[in-house]
Protein backbone atom coordinates (compact mmCIF):
# COMPACT_ATOMS: atom_id res chain seq x y z
CA UNK A 1 0.00 0.00 0.00
CA UNK A 2 1.25 3.02 -1.12
CA UNK A 3 -0.06 6.39 -0.79
CA UNK A 4 2.24 8.23 -2.82
CA UNK A 5 2.82 12.18 -3.86
CA UNK A 6 -0.24 11.37 -5.66
CA UNK A 7 -2.09 12.70 -2.94
CA UNK A 8 -0.61 15.69 -1.65
CA UNK A 9 -1.29 16.87 -5.94
CA UNK A 10 -4.72 15.68 -5.16
CA UNK A 11 -4.81 17.62 -2.24
CA UNK A 12 -3.60 20.93 -3.81
CA UNK A 13 -5.59 21.38 -6.90
CA UNK A 14 -6.23 24.91 -7.09
CA UNK A 15 -10.15 26.10 -7.60
CA UNK A 16 -11.99 26.38 -10.97
CA UNK A 17 -12.81 29.74 -12.26
CA UNK A 18 -16.75 30.38 -12.17
CA UNK A 19 -17.76 29.87 -15.95
CA UNK A 20 -20.93 32.14 -16.03
CA UNK A 21 -23.19 30.79 -13.84
CA UNK A 22 -24.40 32.94 -10.90
CA UNK A 23 -23.77 31.61 -7.07
CA UNK A 24 -26.66 33.00 -6.22
CA UNK A 25 -29.24 30.87 -8.67
CA UNK A 26 -31.29 28.79 -5.71
CA UNK A 27 -30.64 25.00 -6.07
CA UNK A 28 -33.41 23.01 -7.55
CA UNK A 29 -36.38 22.67 -5.46
CA UNK A 30 -37.00 19.31 -6.88
CA UNK A 31 -36.95 16.25 -4.36
CA UNK A 32 -34.78 13.20 -4.96
CA UNK A 33 -36.91 11.13 -7.18
CA UNK A 34 -38.38 8.30 -5.93
CA UNK A 35 -36.38 5.36 -6.90
CA UNK A 36 -37.43 2.31 -8.73
CA UNK A 37 -37.37 -1.62 -6.86
CA UNK A 38 -33.93 -2.68 -7.55
CA UNK A 39 -32.90 -4.55 -10.75
CA UNK A 40 -34.75 -8.07 -10.81
CA UNK A 41 -31.39 -9.47 -12.42
CA UNK A 42 -27.90 -9.09 -10.52
CA UNK A 43 -26.19 -9.30 -13.85
CA UNK A 44 -26.86 -8.26 -17.68
CA UNK A 45 -24.68 -10.08 -20.59
CA UNK A 46 -22.71 -8.28 -22.66
CA UNK A 47 -21.94 -10.02 -26.31
CA UNK A 48 -18.27 -10.09 -27.12
CA UNK A 49 -17.41 -7.53 -29.89
CA UNK A 50 -14.35 -6.17 -31.71
CA UNK A 51 -14.47 -2.00 -31.69
CA UNK A 52 -12.69 0.89 -30.77
CA UNK A 53 -11.29 1.49 -27.52
CA UNK A 54 -11.12 5.54 -26.67
CA UNK A 55 -13.31 6.42 -29.70
CA UNK A 56 -14.46 9.69 -29.95
CA UNK A 57 -11.06 10.70 -27.29
CA UNK A 58 -11.56 14.38 -25.65
CA UNK A 59 -8.58 14.38 -23.70
CA UNK A 60 -5.37 13.14 -24.47
CA UNK A 61 -5.52 10.02 -22.03
CA UNK A 62 -8.10 8.49 -23.68
CA UNK A 63 -6.17 7.95 -27.31
CA UNK A 64 -4.95 7.17 -29.52
CA UNK A 65 -8.14 5.52 -30.65
CA UNK A 66 -7.08 0.95 -31.01
CA UNK A 67 -9.18 -1.61 -32.23
CA UNK A 68 -9.45 -4.04 -29.41
CA UNK A 69 -11.64 -7.87 -29.20
CA UNK A 70 -13.57 -8.99 -25.73
CA UNK A 71 -15.44 -11.99 -25.42
CA UNK A 72 -18.90 -11.75 -24.02
CA UNK A 73 -19.12 -11.66 -20.11
CA UNK A 74 -21.84 -10.89 -17.50
CA UNK A 75 -21.45 -7.37 -15.40
CA UNK A 76 -23.27 -6.40 -12.63
CA UNK A 77 -26.62 -4.60 -13.13
CA UNK A 78 -25.41 -1.84 -10.53
CA UNK A 79 -22.66 -0.50 -8.33
CA UNK A 80 -21.65 -2.63 -5.30
CA UNK A 81 -23.95 -0.92 -1.95
CA UNK A 82 -23.29 0.28 1.38
CA UNK A 83 -25.44 -2.56 2.63
CA UNK A 84 -23.55 -5.58 0.08
CA UNK A 85 -20.07 -4.07 1.56
CA UNK A 86 -21.95 -4.06 4.93
CA UNK A 87 -22.59 -7.78 4.66
CA UNK A 88 -18.85 -8.16 3.67
CA UNK A 89 -17.03 -6.96 6.54
CA UNK A 90 -19.60 -8.19 9.15
CA UNK A 91 -18.63 -11.84 7.47
CA UNK A 92 -15.02 -11.51 7.62
CA UNK A 93 -14.19 -8.68 9.44
CA UNK A 94 -12.17 -6.87 6.92
CA UNK A 95 -10.71 -3.25 7.56
CA UNK A 96 -10.44 -0.86 4.15
CA UNK A 97 -6.99 1.06 3.47
CA UNK A 98 -8.91 4.15 4.69
CA UNK A 99 -9.59 2.67 8.33
CA UNK A 100 -5.15 1.28 8.33
CA UNK A 101 -2.64 3.91 9.28
CA UNK A 102 -0.87 5.66 5.85
CA UNK A 103 2.63 4.61 5.57
CA UNK A 104 5.33 7.52 6.25
CA UNK A 105 5.12 10.10 3.94
CA UNK A 106 7.95 12.66 3.98
CA UNK A 107 6.84 16.00 4.21
CA UNK A 108 3.37 15.36 5.32
CA UNK A 109 0.61 17.00 7.41
CA UNK A 110 -0.01 15.26 10.96
CA UNK A 111 -3.22 14.66 9.77
CA UNK A 112 -2.25 12.66 6.68
CA UNK A 113 -0.28 10.36 9.48
CA UNK A 114 -3.73 9.19 10.54
CA UNK A 115 -6.08 6.63 9.08
CA UNK A 116 -8.63 8.60 6.92
CA UNK A 117 -9.20 9.54 3.35
CA UNK A 118 -9.44 12.44 0.62
CA UNK A 119 -13.06 14.08 0.50
CA UNK A 120 -14.36 16.63 -1.86
CA UNK A 121 -15.13 19.91 -0.72
CA UNK A 122 -16.46 23.18 -2.30
CA UNK A 123 -13.88 25.56 -2.37
CA UNK A 124 -14.37 28.92 -0.10
CA UNK A 125 -12.27 32.05 -0.40
CA UNK A 126 -10.68 30.85 2.83
CA UNK A 127 -9.64 27.76 1.31
CA UNK A 128 -9.61 27.33 -2.69
CA UNK A 129 -8.69 23.59 -2.73
CA UNK A 130 -11.52 20.86 -4.13
CA UNK A 131 -9.73 18.19 -1.80
CA UNK A 132 -8.92 17.58 1.67
CA UNK A 133 -7.73 14.62 3.54
CA UNK A 134 -10.02 14.03 6.24
CA UNK A 135 -9.56 12.18 9.17
CA UNK A 136 -11.75 9.44 10.14
CA UNK A 137 -13.42 9.09 6.05
CA UNK A 138 -13.77 5.82 5.35
CA UNK A 139 -16.74 3.93 3.94
CA UNK A 140 -18.97 3.97 6.93
CA UNK A 141 -17.92 7.41 7.38
CA UNK A 142 -17.40 9.12 3.47
CA UNK A 143 -17.09 12.60 4.64
CA UNK A 144 -15.67 12.29 7.80
CA UNK A 145 -16.30 11.18 11.50
CA UNK A 146 -19.38 13.74 11.06
CA UNK A 147 -21.38 12.04 8.20
CA UNK A 148 -22.55 7.84 8.19
CA UNK A 149 -24.60 5.89 6.39
CA UNK A 150 -27.25 4.95 8.11
CA UNK A 151 -30.24 4.83 5.78
CA UNK A 152 -28.33 4.81 2.98
CA UNK A 153 -27.66 1.25 2.27
CA UNK A 154 -28.48 1.51 -1.14
CA UNK A 155 -26.12 4.42 -1.96
CA UNK A 156 -22.80 2.64 -4.17
CA UNK A 157 -19.52 2.02 -1.15
CA UNK A 158 -17.05 4.68 -1.75
CA UNK A 159 -13.84 5.48 0.23
CA UNK A 160 -13.02 1.93 -1.46
CA UNK A 161 -9.19 1.41 -2.68
CA UNK A 162 -8.39 -1.00 -5.31
CA UNK A 163 -7.58 -3.48 -3.12
CA UNK A 164 -10.89 -3.17 -1.13
CA UNK A 165 -12.53 -3.76 -3.84
CA UNK A 166 -10.59 -6.65 -5.38
CA UNK A 167 -11.09 -8.75 -1.70
CA UNK A 168 -14.83 -8.09 -1.92
CA UNK A 169 -14.79 -9.91 -5.20
CA UNK A 170 -12.72 -12.56 -4.42
CA UNK A 171 -15.16 -12.81 -1.54
CA UNK A 172 -18.31 -12.97 -4.39
CA UNK A 173 -16.31 -15.77 -6.16
CA UNK A 174 -16.33 -12.72 -9.09
CA UNK A 175 -13.64 -10.06 -10.44
CA UNK A 176 -13.31 -6.52 -11.54
CA UNK A 177 -13.49 -5.51 -14.68
CA UNK A 178 -11.40 -4.79 -17.06
CA UNK A 179 -11.36 -1.14 -19.21
CA UNK A 180 -11.84 -2.72 -22.65
CA UNK A 181 -14.95 -5.12 -20.49
CA UNK A 182 -16.47 -1.55 -19.05
CA UNK A 183 -16.02 0.50 -22.14
CA UNK A 184 -17.78 -1.81 -24.27
CA UNK A 185 -20.69 -2.35 -21.82
CA UNK A 186 -21.51 1.58 -21.80
CA UNK A 187 -20.59 2.15 -25.15
CA UNK A 188 -22.89 -0.82 -26.59
CA UNK A 189 -25.40 -0.06 -24.21
CA UNK A 190 -26.38 3.43 -25.76
CA UNK A 191 -24.12 5.43 -23.43
CA UNK A 192 -24.60 9.30 -24.61
CA UNK A 193 -21.33 10.37 -25.77
CA UNK A 194 -21.89 14.02 -24.70
CA UNK A 195 -24.08 15.42 -21.86
CA UNK A 196 -26.40 12.47 -20.59
CA UNK A 197 -29.86 14.16 -20.71
CA UNK A 198 -32.74 12.54 -22.22
CA UNK A 199 -34.68 14.29 -25.45
CA UNK A 200 -36.61 15.87 -23.07
CA UNK A 201 -34.03 17.49 -21.44
CA UNK A 202 -33.66 15.74 -18.14
CA UNK A 203 -30.87 14.19 -17.03
CA UNK A 204 -30.73 10.41 -17.44
CA UNK A 205 -27.60 9.91 -15.26
CA UNK A 206 -26.33 11.48 -11.77
CA UNK A 207 -23.93 14.39 -13.23
CA UNK A 208 -23.21 18.22 -11.69
CA UNK A 209 -25.66 20.20 -12.91
CA UNK A 210 -23.85 24.17 -12.96
CA UNK A 211 -20.12 25.55 -13.10
CA UNK A 212 -17.93 22.92 -11.17
CA UNK A 213 -16.87 23.43 -8.23
CA UNK A 214 -19.15 26.10 -7.22
CA UNK A 215 -22.04 25.23 -7.54
CA UNK A 216 -24.12 21.66 -8.01
CA UNK A 217 -27.88 23.25 -9.02
CA UNK A 218 -29.39 19.74 -8.48
CA UNK A 219 -31.68 19.42 -11.19
CA UNK A 220 -31.25 15.92 -11.33
CA UNK A 221 -32.76 15.58 -8.10
CA UNK A 222 -29.18 14.90 -6.44
CA UNK A 223 -26.30 17.43 -4.78
CA UNK A 224 -24.27 14.14 -3.86
CA UNK A 225 -24.19 10.35 -4.79
CA UNK A 226 -28.02 8.55 -5.40
CA UNK A 227 -29.08 5.15 -4.60
CA UNK A 228 -28.19 2.67 -7.01
CA UNK A 229 -30.37 1.95 -10.28
CA UNK A 230 -32.47 5.34 -9.80
CA UNK A 231 -31.75 6.45 -13.20
CA UNK A 232 -33.11 4.33 -15.84
CA UNK A 233 -31.14 1.37 -17.36
CA UNK A 234 -29.26 1.24 -20.41
CA UNK A 235 -30.22 -1.09 -23.83
CA UNK A 236 -28.42 -4.19 -21.77
CA UNK A 237 -30.15 -3.61 -18.62
CA UNK A 238 -27.31 -1.81 -16.81
CA UNK A 239 -27.70 1.20 -14.59
CA UNK A 240 -24.71 4.02 -13.66
CA UNK A 241 -22.61 3.31 -16.00
CA UNK A 242 -22.10 6.59 -16.34
CA UNK A 243 -22.25 9.27 -13.62
CA UNK A 244 -22.97 8.94 -9.79
CA UNK A 245 -19.47 7.23 -9.00
CA UNK A 246 -16.47 6.29 -10.79
CA UNK A 247 -15.58 2.91 -10.98
CA UNK A 248 -12.04 1.22 -10.34
CA UNK A 249 -11.36 -1.26 -12.96
CA UNK A 250 -8.28 -3.97 -13.48
CA UNK A 251 -6.34 -2.36 -16.05
CA UNK A 252 -3.24 -0.68 -14.74
CA UNK A 253 -2.48 2.65 -15.36
CA UNK A 254 1.31 2.82 -13.99
CA UNK A 255 3.23 0.91 -11.13
CA UNK A 256 0.84 2.40 -8.33
CA UNK A 257 -2.41 3.70 -10.47
CA UNK A 258 -5.30 1.97 -12.49
CA UNK A 259 -8.17 3.04 -14.90
CA UNK A 260 -11.56 4.72 -13.21
CA UNK A 261 -14.19 4.38 -15.32
CA UNK A 262 -17.52 6.77 -15.80
CA UNK A 263 -16.97 9.65 -14.23
CA UNK A 264 -19.01 11.11 -11.09
CA UNK A 265 -21.76 12.82 -9.79
CA UNK A 266 -18.71 15.57 -9.58
CA UNK A 267 -18.56 15.35 -13.55
CA UNK A 268 -19.77 19.04 -15.24
CA UNK A 269 -20.20 20.38 -18.73
CA UNK A 270 -17.49 23.14 -17.97
CA UNK A 271 -14.84 20.63 -15.91
CA UNK A 272 -14.39 16.97 -16.22
CA UNK A 273 -17.30 15.98 -18.60
CA UNK A 274 -16.02 12.20 -18.36
CA UNK A 275 -19.54 10.33 -18.37
CA UNK A 276 -18.56 9.42 -21.72
CA UNK A 277 -17.69 6.14 -22.40
CA UNK A 278 -14.36 6.61 -23.97
CA UNK A 279 -13.69 8.79 -20.67
CA UNK A 280 -10.90 7.56 -18.19
CA UNK A 281 -9.30 8.68 -15.80
CA UNK A 282 -5.86 7.45 -13.36
CA UNK A 283 -6.21 6.40 -9.78
CA UNK A 284 -3.91 6.13 -6.98
CA UNK A 285 -4.79 2.17 -6.09
CA UNK A 286 -4.68 3.14 -2.36
CA UNK A 287 -6.84 6.25 -1.97
CA UNK A 288 -10.88 5.38 -2.78
CA UNK A 289 -12.42 9.30 -1.69
CA UNK A 290 -15.68 9.81 -1.57
CA UNK A 291 -16.82 9.23 -5.40
CA UNK A 292 -14.94 6.18 -6.10
CA UNK A 293 -16.82 2.86 -6.16
CA UNK A 294 -16.89 0.07 -8.35
CA UNK A 295 -19.19 -3.25 -10.04
CA UNK A 296 -18.69 -7.14 -10.34
CA UNK A 297 -18.24 -9.06 -13.14
CA UNK A 298 -19.03 -12.68 -12.99
CA UNK A 299 -16.10 -15.26 -14.92
CA UNK A 300 -18.20 -18.06 -13.55
CA UNK A 301 -21.22 -17.74 -14.89
CA UNK A 302 -21.70 -19.60 -18.44
CA UNK A 303 -22.87 -17.45 -21.91
CA UNK A 304 -26.83 -17.10 -22.16
CA UNK A 305 -28.29 -20.20 -24.66
CA UNK A 306 -28.56 -18.67 -28.34
CA UNK A 307 -32.27 -18.22 -29.25
CA UNK A 308 -33.83 -20.33 -31.35
CA UNK A 309 -33.66 -19.30 -35.10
Amino acid sequence: MIRSAALPALLLIGALAACGDDPDTPLAETKPPECPAMPAQDYAWIPGATFTLGADAQLPEEGPPREVTVAGFWIATHEVTNAEFAEFVRATGYKTLAEQDPPPLPGAPPDMLIPGSAVFTAPTDGNPNWWRWVVGAEWRHPAGPATNIDGRGRDPVVQIGYEDALAFAKWKGKTLPSEEQWELAAASGGADRNVPVGKDGKPRANFYQGSFPLRDLGTDGFTGRAPVACFPADAHGVHDLIGNVWEWTTSAAGSERNVIKGGSFLCAANYCARYRPAARQFQERSLGTDHIGFRLIDPARPAPDKPTP
